[in-house]
Formats: structure tokens, sequence, C-alpha cells
């Protein structure tokens, strides 16, 4: 059982109720994961921003993203974020034999080579937060700069979803989502 309320959208500050109906006029679903940042009209609205653009703007490959996502969900034991993102990484291209070996990448037979850099550069930062001068030699070879960053900022997000989601015990929604259009509405896409 979640450890904090979650809103409805008749509940909320003026400002993420506006939200929340932005998200519903074009099929975007209100997740509990929204339902308990609401608790915070101040963050909310950046929160939604930030995730929004990393998910749907940002030039880093939504392949490498998503993995990053899968990849701290394992680490952090964040089973709403890798229920959500499982839809995600199948529609950006990731194999279901990919997905099942994240919690044991370093064994698998399954990453590419940037892949595996992403992957090692991810640990890392989740992990760690320093990098070491081989991880990152290893990364830069794959991604330019402003991938690199967008990355970084991805397992950052990311990394604070889980410990949102964790600690406050939000529960994955009855009804998961087919595909990344049924969770972001129409006309977006991860």
């Amino acid at each position: 059982m979640a450890r904090v309320p979650y809103l409805e959208k008749e509940q909320t500050a003026p400002e993420v109720r506006e939200v929340f109906e932005k998200m519903e006029s074009r099929g975007a679903r209100i997740l509990n994961l929204y339902k308990t940042v609401a608790h915070s009209p101040a963050a909310f609205g950046h929160f939604n921003r930030l995730g929004n653009a990393l998910l749907s703007k940002a030039k880093l490959d939504p392949r490498l993203r998503e993995l990053a996502i899968l990849r701290i969900a394992k680490l952090c034991g964040s089973e709403y974020e890798r229920a959500q993102h499982v839809p995600f990484a199948r529609d950006v291209g990731i194999t279901q034999a990919q997905i099942d070996a994240i919690g044991n990448w370093q064994k698998g037979s399954v990453y590419s080579e940037r892949e595996r850099a992403t992957l090692q550069y991810v640990d890392e930062v989740t992990q760690s937060v320093k990098v070491s001068d081989v991880t990152f030699s290893a990364l830069k070879k794959h991604l330019d700069n402003t991938s690199i960053v967008e990355l970084t900022l991805s397992i950052g997000f990311w990394g604070m979803v889980a410990r949102i989601l964790v600690p406050l015990q939000i529960e994955v929604e009855k009804e998961l989502p087919t595909s990344s259009k049924d969770l972001l509405g129409r006309g977006r896409s991860g």
C-alpha cells in the first residue's frame, strides 16, 4: 500500500489539475506516480516537463535510454519503473532477451559494445556517482557530448523516479500499458 495517498485531479492544486487535464485530453494515463508527485505543486510541472523532454525531445538514442531505465529499475528494486518502461523498450526495438538479461548484463551476449559501454556507465553513476576514466573513455567511443549529457540526465531523472517510487511504495497500476502511446497518449511516443 502506498505510503502517501494518490491525489485525484479534483484534489490537486490548479496548476497540477491543468497538467492532468492536458494529459487526459491527449489520452495519456494519469499514473500513480503523477498522483503522488502532485502533492508538490511547485515541483510537479517541472518534473513532468523534464521527463517528457528526455522521452520525446532528446537526441540520445531511445534504445540506450530505455536500457538505462530498465537497469536503474533493476538496481533500485523499482518494479513500478520496470513495468512502465518495458513497453517503451519494446517500442524502440529492445528484444525480450535484452529485457530478461538486464539484471546480469555483464554476462550476456545480447548487447552490443555500445550498449555494454552504456550499461557500465549506468551502473557506475547509479551505484557510486563517480565514473572511472576507463568507463567514460569506452562510452565516449560511442556517444557524442550531447548524448552523454542526455544519458547522464536520464540516469539522474529515472534514478530520482525510483527514489520516489520505492520509499513511498507506489503501486503498479492494475492495467499496464501495452505501448508508449498507450501510456503517453495520442501523438506522443518515446
